[in-house]
């Protein structure tokens, strides 16, 4: 009987130190990793397609497109494990190769847009369009995770699951950062005159 009331006791002990908390919150900060990751795929897929359409504009300025495949290489080349979201550095290295990707894209479609025949082609319209929506779903996903790992975090920062977290080691994750914030804090420079 005495083994059984300790047995109980146990179990509302750790029933209420947040254990189950965290196995659900790292489960739902591994989902939502997942997700950006397979958006950042998407995109990734889309850049072979986006280059060759490109690459049928016989003016277009070559060095974009070389900065965006190297930029894909670069992003795709990365090996992400689960152990990535244990390793603040890891996870930066891998956010600032999205990151130039991303930049490497951008400057193409702003660049795409003084080649009159390059923006009449049904194919690149079509292409952009999904490079569009996915970045669009790239922003949601993260923003998902960005929350799970809210969540994760205020737990395992929080008492008492804070001593739950130091018992199991469970640690903080790293959230997505701007890489350069001083740059985007500063207002864009438009300038009408330019041709």
């Amino acid at each position: 009987m005495k083994t059984w009331i300790l047995a109980l006791l146990s179990a509302l002990a750790l029933s209420g130190c947040g254990y189950n908390d965290f196995q659900r919150l790292d489960e739902q900060t591994k989902s939502a990793w997942s997700e950006v990751l397979n958006q950042y795929q998407r995109r990734a897929d889309l850049v072979p397609n986006i280059v060759a359409t490109v690459k049928g504009e016989a003016n277009f300025e070559q060095e974009t497109l070389t900065k965006v495949v190297e930029a894909r290489a670069k992003a795709t080349s990365i090996q992400v494990t689960p152990e990535t979201l244990k390793d603040p550095q890891a996870f930066q290295k891998f956010q600032a190769a999205q990151g130039e990707l991303s930049s490497a894209l951008s400057r193409l479609m702003v660049v795409s847009e003084r080649y009159p025949d390059l923006k009449a082609n049904k194919g690149f319209s079509d292409l952009r369009v999904q490079l569009e929506g996915t970045e669009n779903r790239i922003t949601v996903a993260r923003n998902r995770y960005i929350q799970a790992v809210q969540e994760y975090n205020v737990l395992a920062r929080s008492f008492p699951s804070n001593l739950t977290a130091m018992v199991f080691s469970y640690q903080p994750k790293p959230a997505f950062s701007v890489q350069n914030e001083a740059a985007i804090t500063a207002p864009p420079v438009v300038d009408f005159n330019k041709k």
